[in-house]
């Protein structure tokens, strides 16, 4: 089992100082990556909890790849309609070559149709876009040199350096075309379910998965627990395990600084985790 912890990107949490000494602390407590969530353009009336403030989530990673040695880098996760799939490609590619291959790259479809507006992006097609982006970067990342003629994306051959290794590629979503993403894409699935569902879930994926030929993927959950009760959140982690889940990231909830977050990291580390 590996832990992450997701790091806030947004509201007033989201200081260089803040964000830099939140991902040190938990490079130091051990954490396998911080994760940080991506929207670019919060209605008003969805701007509780930020009051609107969002640093762009590859950017932010960017300078984390400064500041820390070890730690994965990842986003939970990535809106793949809201970029263009080349210039995703481009900035996952610098990333990935700056942070010395420490990169995971989870990714949805997205779900907030004002900010889809405001980004110019038709909702309807964000599932079709995902897939196409996905393609794009499957794509790019085998060879210096691409073109690419699909539905949505198309481009004559350009040279793509840096080039270096894919991140892992997670699929964010429950329903049907998710799970054939993960199928076509990924290396590790990231749902949004109770832990009840959780189960038989990972095990049809783990089933579809091995009649495919697929290596089994990696399951994620991200949950908030309530750390002040240690025993309750070792329970509830554990039912997880049981349910399949491989990879948990923990969501520490609206830390109020640095050492709010590092006491809510360290129990979980040293009191759940272990």
């Amino acid at each position: 089992m590996k832990y992450g912890i997701a790091i806030r990107n947004m509201g007033p949490q989201s200081t260089r100082e803040t964000l830099a000494g939140c991902a040190r602390t938990a490079e130091q407590l051990g954490f396998d990556a911080v994760f940080v969530s991506d929207h670019l353009a919060v209605p008003p009336d969805e701007a509780e909890g930020s009051g609107g403030r969002y640093l762009e989530a590859l950017a932010t990673l960017a300078f984390l790849a400064g500041v820390t040695q070890r730690i994965r880098l990842g986003v939970s996760v990535l809106v793949l309609p809201y970029r263009p799939a080349v210039l995703t490609a481009k900035l996952v590619a610098t990333v990935q070559e700056l942070s010395g291959g420490r990169m995971i790259l989870a990714t949805g479809v997205g779900y907030m149709r004002r900010e889809f507006e405001a980004l110019g992006v038709d909702p309807q097609n964000r599932g079709s876009l995902t897939t196409e982006t996905l393609r794009v970067l499957r794509q790019l990342f085998s060879s210096d040199l691409s073109s690419y003629d699909g539905e949505l994306v198309r481009f004559a051959p350009f040279i793509f350096l840096p080039r270096p290794p894919l991140p892992p590629i997670w699929i964010g979503g429950n329903g049907a075309s998710a799970i054939e993403r993960v199928l076509e894409f990924g290396d590790g699935w990231h749902p949004m379910l109770p832990t009840e569902e959780l189960g038989p879930a990972s095990a049809a994926l783990r089933e579809q998965a091995r009649a495919r030929g697929r290596v089994e993927p990696e399951i994620v959950v991200r949950r908030g627990l309530k750390l002040d009760d240690t025993a309750a959140a070792r329970a509830r982690l554990e039912a997880d395990v049981a349910a399949g889940a491989t990879y948990f990231i923990l969501d520490p909830g609206r830390y109020a600084d640095e050492r709010d977050f590092g006491q809510r990291a360290e129990t979980f580390i040293t009191h759940v985790a272990h």
